[in-house]
């Protein structure tokens, strides 16, 4: 549990933190190359604040969730036993770790499809240092223009087809790969793609976590019916025993 835990904050600090300044940074390359006017990339900027405000929500959840997880885990392991004596299980104990199998599980599916979303800017990205990389090439070798080899971002679907410029090409579009916005937002949507695969791997850990604390509840409520029967049946021998003497006593 502590591992997974670990993993779980250092993936979502990841994604959240370098996602928002990666946004950040993705904006600014937009306003100062691609869309001049503001109006055709304004329904942009506000999806990517409505992010940008999401990631606020989901660092301040999985705080409170891994939290929560790391407790339960503690708590339903013999450690508890060992150190307060004999280990009580209930029925709303063992609904409750069923509730988390079940919570994990959704967010571990969601997951995935947040650690897709994220490979996608990635790939935009790579595809645009790709071209500058092109573009260097044939200025050493001096083969083709440069000027001819363009990148549309309006082809993405991000600004619309009547946005200004719209696409760059040659060497503006090389003197935006050696911008700082462009090298810091290309790397920091690496590393949120990692931090969200890493997240995916510890939401894993956990589900495999709580479905064995969740059969490890369930036997031990059996085990705690099973010695509370063994118990009274025990009682009722003495019981038993106990008339019995009294009986040959008196007859005696």
């Amino acid at each position: 549990s502590l591992v997974a835990t670990i993993l779980c904050f250092s993936g979502v600090a990841l994604f959240c933190g370098c996602g928002h300044v990666a946004l950040t940074g993705t904006v600014s390359i937009l306003e100062q190359h691609f869309s001049t006017n503001a109006s055709d990339h304004a329904l942009l900027s506000e999806v990517i604040q409505l992010m940008q405000y999401v990631i606020y929500g989901i660092a301040s959840f999985f705080f409170l969730y891994g939290i929560i997880l790391l407790a339960e885990g503690f708590y339903t392991t013999s450690a508890v036993k060992e150190l307060h004596g004999e280990f009580k299980t209930t029925a709303c104990g063992r609904c409750i770790s069923g509730m988390f199998v079940f919570l994990t599980y959704v967010l571990g599916v969601a997951w995935l499809g947040v650690f897709g979303f994220s490979a996608v800017p990635v790939f935009m990205f790579y595809n645009i240092w790709s071209t500058c990389e092109v573009i260097k090439s044939l200025q050493t070798n001096m083969t083709v223009p440069g000027d001819q080899i363009c990148v549309d971002i309006r082809q993405y679907g991000i600004i619309p087809w009547n946005a200004v410029p719209g696409k760059a090409c040659g060497p503006i579009l090389e003197n935006i790969c050696n911008t700082n916005e462009f090298y810091m937002s290309y790397h920091l949507f690496i590393v949120a793609c990692a931090g969200a695969g890493a997240t995916v791997i510890a939401l894993i850990h956990f589900l495999m976590i709580l479905s064995s604390n969740w059969a490890y509840l369930k036997d031990a409520s059996k085990m705690q019916a099973y010695q509370d029967i063994k118990a009274k049946e025990e009682q009722e021998l003495q019981d038993i025993q106990s008339r019995s003497k009294e009986q040959l006593n008196s007859y005696t």
